[in-house]
């Protein structure tokens, strides 16, 4: 899929790894569009880049049909997340250890819903980000691991909805595979780990191999949309390292 001059609606794209994503789209041609909360990150991303911004919360339902609706996207990414409270599992409170299900569950849910509802048009593509936490666990951050694999399982269902409406929507995922300093969420959570092992942060990531940088993880989605060689594939894994990985396919 060349991207030149092609409607993207990005979740979450004014700072961390969203921000890196617009900035690949944008060096690609594509019109995008971004939706996160009302801050001054919003205003800079669309000065800075020139795209469209929505200042709105994504857990609302009717922004969810409202955008897709009025933009009608050919892509959309589902990249926003909440901050996840960081703690050991005998210190956590409910609330903490559900609030990723409350923030990015919800809103996947809900956008993933429109654009089936809706419907986008045929062959347009939805790609949610996931995290690598959907596969070894997040052991410091309550139920953000179970979270984002349930993303995961949430995407797989919406290609059986297409599938059986015959909508032509593909839904894939994305899985950074490391923790990403510079990205708050990254920051926050790299931060804690270290603590608990009495290392710094800079240590901590270092485990997980060569550093990706918000403009690399956007390079790298950017090559899932526009590599045919990623065309069937399902969920994808992006490090530093490898840069992009086929983890499950279409039809597994």
């Amino acid at each position: 899929m060349s991207l030149k001059n092609k409607s993207v609606v990005v979740t979450g794209g004014s700072r961390g790894l969203g921000a890196g994503l617009v900035e690949a789209l944008v060096d690609q041609g594509a019109e995008v569009t971004v939706i996160a909360r009302q801050s001054e990150a919003l205003d800079a991303v669309r000065e800075r880049l020139g795209v469209s911004a929505i200042a709105a919360d994504i857990r609302d339902e009717a922004v969810a049909h409202r955008v897709l609706s009025e933009v009608r996207p050919d892509v959309l990414v589902l990249n926003a997340g909440a901050k996840p409270p960081m703690a050991r599992l005998d210190q956590i409170s409910w609330a903490d250890f559900t609030a990723p299900w409350e923030y990015d569950v919800k809103a996947g849910l809900h956008w993933l819903q429109a654009a089936l509802n809706l419907p986008l048009a045929p062959g347009s593509r939805v790609l949610v980000v996931s995290s690598g936490a959907a596969v070894g666990g997040s052991p410091m951050s309550g139920g953000y691991g179970g979270a984002k694999r349930m993303l995961w399982f949430m995407a797989r269902y919406a290609n059986r909805v297409s599938e059986q409406k015959e909508l032509g929507i593909r839904f894939q995922v994305i899985l950074p595979r490391q923790m990403v300093l510079g990205t708050g969420i990254g920051d926050w959570a790299a931060g804690a780990y270290a603590q608990a092992m009495g290392i710094t942060p800079e240590a901590f990531v270092a485990r997980f191999g060569a550093p990706m940088s918000p403009r690399m993880f956007g390079g790298n989605v950017v090559s899932v949309l526009g590599d045919p060689a990623y065309a069937e594939g399902f969920a994808f894994g992006l490090s530093g390292d490898n840069g992009v990985t086929v983890m499950e396919g279409l039809t597994e």
